[in-house]
């Protein structure tokens, strides 16, 4: 084919893009770039001379000069300034366990411990005298301070220290003086109330919604917020106003602490987390993403507004700061380009050699690196394509060389490698293994298309490399995408011709070896086939059939528009004669939750986008976009910002847009893979949809209250992560932002 026709071809192509998009509802009015707050959260161990149990922390507070001060079993300790040493402040001899921390009014810290009150003034703890320990409760009364505890309650002023008569409970977990100077008191035995010198329990044994009452808090409209076993239940003007428990909402209904924030939102501390009540809403905090543990014994909020969470092992600082998603999205970029791409190119998450420390990391090999890193390569596109900036277009090259090696260093005609490492690594993932030949008919009968591979990891011609091979489909679709938006969007005429020549050789192996992928051993590999009489016909590849079709199309159409070569156009015409293949392709998504993957959403992706971009056939677009609509059902609940970008760009259907760019606001700074458990929340009751083989949330959560996802996972698994052993690369999050941005769904900043 001429280079004319060719060009020709390429600006027919693009006229089309240009047309959809100059059409779609959101090019006329784009999401702004606003900000929004962002969380983000600090982590700050224990002090090593606690022990570390479920009550080894027990109070937190915040002095005026913004000073952390710990409550624990071992005393009284300090943060220093911008540093993460705590420092113990209690005075010798007395630094046992610590029950209450309190700020009084005249700026001193109160310490209620095993032995009375201490009092830091200035630079030193003083005991009080005239106050028996053990203090378990503290709160402000006006011009001084009311202590609780076993030996009952005393008011402490510039006159000295005054005990009540009345008796309240031994037990006391808490105590308030509200606006009218009452006391309350939270004890195991329920709330309790002193008013006019007459003592009286609101809340028993017999009667109420909780008779443990472990953390009290006033409202600034009067309401005293009661937290305990059952939950937390609000009560003003003599009666129970409201109650919150997991079917309210409540996620667990042990509750151990409670704060209101300056914006009068209910912090409330439990077993398993920080959940957060307002105005009929809730948030969670929990799992090591957010928190050292989830065992939460005390909350405080700094002169900024950040949130200090005291839990068994540790305390977190819960951030907010406005952010726009052009800054978060270079702060995921520079933590891609800083730590995710290892020789020769390759792109994926790495592993972090002790949980959590990111100082620990080392580069990893994975099955799927070269498909991640032909999403970033797709990424680096758009992002050319939005900016013009130069760099976006070298990361692309550059990503591009990366995969055109994986098939280089198979030193074959068109095979590709999954992946390549070093041949200096002594580690990787499925190494090679002999499998007997008991052990293979064992796995035969589990698995029908399974293939014995011996030889999974080869060297390279040159001694450098080992690459890997069995390669799936998955590899080669998400190649293909890569190529084409590249070739697209971004990649310049010599670069061109090397994708050309990339996309002749993979489509020209599958021709050659009846569409499929055939390894070195003269075998397809154990998912890479095509071949339409199979997908037709055979059992075994019944539930890929559809997937594979689409694939199949794409790759064909593609081939053909890259080179202008007609005998792809032919293979391509003669697979949509047939009204089987046809049918496979309009029901590609299996809705089947016995079978359901969502590996299976992103494949469809991958070539959903090339195929309906490139097809003019009205029939055939319709065809395809039947099959879109479809696969679009079906994962529009899960709102995955790629999705719902690609989906807007194809069909200038924008109403799902919104949701996504909440997703991209929402998603958390923190990108190492945390285990997230949220199998033993109590205001779930978990399913087995929409895939039978996993328990799941019967609602999609936040982000923040998820794991870090992969674009092929199931974002309602109940259990998410891998305990913080890896961090993502974040092209989850870049691809959709730089799509939304190209296409003008988001706004671009000013």
């Amino acid at each position: 084919m001429s280079s004319l026709t060719l060009r020709q071809l390429r600006a027919s192509s693009l006229c089309f893009v240009c047309c959809l998009l100059l059409n779609t509802p959101a090019l006329r009015a784009a999401l702004p770039d606003s900000p929004f707050v962002q969380e983000s959260v600090e982590i700050f161990p224990a002090p090593v001379s606690t022990a570390v149990t479920s009550s080894a922390l027990r109070s937190l507070v915040i002095d005026s000069e913004q000073r952390v001060w710990l409550g624990t079993a071992s005393g009284v300790f300090r943060l220093e300034a911008r540093t993460r040493t705590w420092k113990q402040m209690s005075p010798q001899g007395h630094e046992g366990p610590v029950f209450a921390l309190l700020l009084g009014p005249d700026h001193k810290i109160y310490a209620g411990t095993w032995d009375g009150i201490q009092v830091w003034d200035q630079d030193h703890f003083s005991r009080l005298a005239n106050v028996e320990g053990p203090v378990s409760a503290l709160a402000l009364i006006p011009g001084g301070v009311l202590t609780a505890g076993p030996n009952g309650v005393m008011q402490i002023n510039s006159e000295g220290a005054l005990p009540l008569t009345a008796k309240f409970p031994s037990t006391v977990r808490g105590v308030q003086v509200d606006l009218r100077g009452e006391i309350w008191i939270g004890s195991s035995s329920g709330l309790w109330h002193r008013q006019n010198g007459k003592i009286g329990p609101i809340h028993s044994l017999s009667s109420g919604p909780s008779s443990d009452v472990r953390a009290l808090v006033l409202s600034t409209d009067g309401t005293l917020w009661c937290g305990g076993s059952g939950g937390v239940n609000g009560y003003r003007d003599g009666r129970w106003t409201l109650s919150l428990d997991p079917s309210k909402g409540l996620p667990d209904s042990r509750v151990q602490a409670l704060a209101l924030s300056s914006e009068n939102v209910l912090w409330i501390g439990t077993a398993r987390g920080v959940a957060r009540y307002h105005q009929g809403g809730w948030s969670l905090l929990h799992s090591r993403r957010w928190l050292l543990d989830d065992e939460v014994r005390s909350i405080a909020f700094d002169a900024e507004g950040s949130a200090w969470v005291a839990t068994a092992t540790g305390v977190s600082k819960i951030l907010k700061r406005p952010l726009r998603l052009s800054e978060k999205e270079s702060g995921f970029r520079d933590i891609c380009l800083t730590r995710h791409i290892r020789e020769p190119g390759i792109v994926e998450k790495c592993r972090l050699t002790i949980p959590g420390d990111l100082s620990s990391r080392e580069p990893q090999d994975d099955d799927n690196d070269g498909g991640y890193t032909a999403v970033y390569l797709a990424m680096q596109s758009y992002r050319f394509a939005a900016t013009g900036d130069p760099a976006a277009r070298e990361q692309a090259r550059q990503a591009f060389h990366a995969l055109e090696f994986l098939q280089h260093v198979t030193g074959t005609a068109g095979f590709l490698a999954r992946t390549v490492i070093p041949s200096t690594w002594t580690r990787m993932a499925d190494p090679n293994e002999e499998v007997s030949q008991i052990e293979q008919a064992a796995r035969r009968v589990e698995d029908g298309r399974f293939k014995n591979v011996i030889h999974r990891w080869r060297g390279s011609a040159d001694g450098r490399w080992r690459w890997k091979g069995d390669t799936s489909s998955d590899e080669l679709s998400a190649h293909i995408f890569g190529y084409y938006f590249y070739y697209q969007l971004a990649a310049e005429d010599p670069e061109r011709a090397r994708v050309r020549e990339q996309v002749r050789k993979l489509v020209d192996h599958l021709i050659e070896n009846e569409f499929t992928f055939r390894d070195l051993d003269g075998k397809h590999t154990r998912w890479g086939v095509w071949t339409p009489d199979r997908l037709i016909q055979d059992p075994n590849w019944l539930l890929e059939a559809g997937i594979n079709a689409v694939e199949l199309s794409c790759f064909l159409k593609v081939a053909h528009f890259m080179t202008g070569e007609a005998r792809y156009q032919e293979h391509y015409d003669r697979l949509l004669r047939d009204p089987r293949w046809r049918n496979l392709i309009r029901e590609a998504k299996n809705l089947n939750p016995a079978t359901r993957t969502h590996i299976d959403d992103e494949l469809l992706a991958f070539v959903y986008g090339p195929l309906l971009l490139l097809e003019k056939d009205p029939a055939l677009k319709r065809l395809y976009r039947q099959s879109f609509d479809r696969w679009h059902a079906a994962v529009r609940p899960d709102v995955t910002p790629f999705f719902e970008m690609l989906y807007a760009a194809v069909t200038k259907n924008t109403r799902s847009l919104e949701a996504a760019v909440k997703v991209l606001r929402e998603t958390p700074l923190d990108l190492i893979r945390w285990e997230v458990d949220n199998s033993h929340r109590e205001d779930l009751r978990l399913v087995r949809t929409p895939e039978l083989e996993h328990w799941q949330t019967p609602r999609l959560l936040p982000p923040s209250e998820r794991g870090v996802p992969r674009t092929d996972d199931n974002p309602r698994l109940a259990v998410q992560g891998d305990g913080g052993r890896t961090e993502s690369d974040g092209v989850f999050w870049l691809l959709p932002y730089w799509m939304g941005r190209y296409y003008g769904f988001i706004e671009a900043p000013r």
